[in-house]
């Protein structure tokens, strides 16, 4: 049965937060907010909480995953990132910016890219989510809150509890979000494209 907490967007509340990161690290998948949608979460080192990330969204073994990082210090630890990379991604962060980039052997082999051996890496504005990974120490692994069979993330709390309550163990509630794709770069050796274009611009690519 899934926990239920109402956090203030804009200055959690520390002791929340704190019960929140302690559910993360026995083993919990959350659902918090981002500045694109509501994401699940887990500890990057629990095989069993991945899993049932995998579970709820019934994803491939072709997904790429996503580290939500606090800032590019945390992001060189986990990516080998370039020099060109390095400063695009200081340009464009914190921010609604989802960065494809080589894994180091820092990131466990199951979060990887199966073929491409690469890791999805985040740094977000919003004030939850940052403090959340902030307190808990490490990246949280990340996937955005879709459904199989929807074509938008789940965008209120009280649906996701209602749809989710069994299989999760915290709810992060700081009102409807409305679903704002995040803008997909890779950055490959030899180049740095946009895969997707969502609300995120960098116009130095364009």
């Amino acid at each position: 049965m899934a926990q239920y907490f109402e956090i203030h967007p804009k200055n959690p509340q520390p002791r929340l937060i704190q019960q929140a990161v302690n559910i993360l690290r026995s083993g919990g998948v959350i659902v918090y907010p981002t500045d694109a949608s509501y994401a699940l979460g887990c500890q990057i080192g629990d095989k069993a909480a991945m899993d049932q990330v995998r579970s709820i969204r019934r994803l491939d073994d072709n997904h790429n995953f996503t580290l939500l990082c606090t800032d590019l210090s945390q992001v060189s630890n986990f990516t080998k990132m370039g020099n060109e990379a390095h400063r695009l991604i200081k340009k464009l962060t914190p921010g609604p910016f989802t960065f494809l980039l080589d894994a180091t052997r820092e990131v466990p082999r199951r979060l990887q890219h199966p073929k491409k051996k690469t890791i999805g890496v985040r740094i977000t504005d919003h004030p939850v989510a940052q403090a959340l990974v902030e307190q808990l120490g490490e990246p949280l692994l990340t996937s955005t809150l879709m459904m199989p069979g929807d074509s938008e993330p789940l965008a209120d709390p009280y649906e996701i509890r209602k749809r989710l309550e069994k299989e999760l163990a915290l709810v992060i509630d700081v009102g409807v979000i409305e679903y704002q794709p995040t803008t997909v770069i890779a950055c490959g050796d030899k180049s740095i494209d946009i895969i997707r274009q969502g609300i995120g611009i960098a116009p130095m690519l364009e």
